[in-house]
């Protein structure tokens, strides 16, 4: 397991976390209908997700505010996709089967996990990570090509470029 997925695997446990007891807390002390408290905690772990996977797992860097907002905006709606998974989820788990909330809010947490580490690497923070000595996290542009180019030192001007705004 290269550097990058070690550190998504710490992130996504402490995301889940953040996830978990948010839920719990608006479920069991506050009294919040389970799927509002689902939404909301569910809202609350992605912000918390999005500020540590572009700080701590794929080392994001953007050159200006409208690079920001484009990179937040995408990895907020990426989200989206998972969050009716786990609204869905859930909802069928805990209102239709009948079991306990948490059980329910865990079970789905798996099938998020793997999605948005898929989603995360591969369409919002592809073209913004910093070489961090990761052969998985050097590539530029999603390119082993130019992962060997970074690696090497030889890299073409446009590459020379971005590793002077960074």
């Amino acid at each position: 397991m290269n550097a990058e997925a070690v550190r998504y695997l710490f992130i996504g446990v402490c995301t889940t976390l953040v996830n978990l007891v948010v839920f719990t807390v608006l479920c069991k002390v506050a009294h919040m209908n389970v799927n509002l408290a689902n939404f909301i905690s569910i809202v609350t772990a992605i912000l918390f997700a999005y500020v540590t996977n572009k700080l701590y797992v794929f080392r994001s860097h953007c050159a200006s505010f409208g690079e920001l907002a484009a990179e937040c905006v995408k990895f907020c709606g990426a989200r989206v996709a998972t969050m009716a998974i786990e609204m869905g989820g859930v909802f069928l788990i805990y209102n239709i089967l009948g079991f306990d909330e948490l059980i329910a809010k865990c079970c789905t947490q798996v099938f998020v996990v793997i999605g948005n580490y898929f989603i995360s690497k591969f369409f919002v923070f592809r073209g913004n990570a910093q070489n961090s000595g990761d052969p998985g996290n050097a590539q530029e542009y999603g390119s082993p090509e130019n992962a060997q180019e970074t690696e090497s030192g030889s890299a073409d001007g446009a590459s020379q470029e971005r590793a002077q705004q960074l």
